[in-house]
């Protein structure tokens, strides 16, 4: 099935692999959280187990140097797309409120990206990740 939206993660290469990992699920419920339409119906099994809603389409996530990062997080928001974020000043934070307090305390052009995730028309969004190779 082809879908009329992407969802893209794009992690820093560099970081170790607990980081990457954490790093790509806490952006995964940006996009869930702030673009509803993305999660499906919840799940239930055949012995009536209920189970929480997923994505409704794929997630490519990628690597990407913090360069390239900063490409991506600008032609993203240049386009208008849902657009999350996750810096490295939010490894040292222990919850929500001081995530957010420590992206608000960073210039746009500042910022030390970990991570970010893309939501967007399919192939427009494939324009702003061309040349990212998937992760590994």
């Amino acid at each position: 099935m082809r879908f009329d939206t992407k969802i893209g993660i794009v992690v820093r290469d560099d970081l170790a692999v607990w980081q990457r990992l954490n790093v790509t699920a806490f952006l995964a419920s940006a996009v869930a959280g702030g673009v509803p339409e993305t999660v499906g119906e919840p799940y239930a099994d055949g012995s009536g187990n209920g189970y929480l809603p997923m994505f409704r389409q794929p997630v490519l996530v990628y690597a990407a140097d913090a360069e390239a990062l900063g490409r991506v997080r600008e032609k993203a928001m240049a386009r208008g797309f849902d657009v999350a974020v996750y810096i490295d000043e939010m490894f040292k934070t222990g919850h929500d409120d001081d995530n957010r307090a420590a992206v608000r305390a960073v210039e746009a052009a500042e910022l030390q990206l970990a991570g970010l995730a893309v939501h967007g028309p399919r192939n427009p969004v494939d324009k702003v990740l061309k040349g990212l190779a998937l992760h590994p």
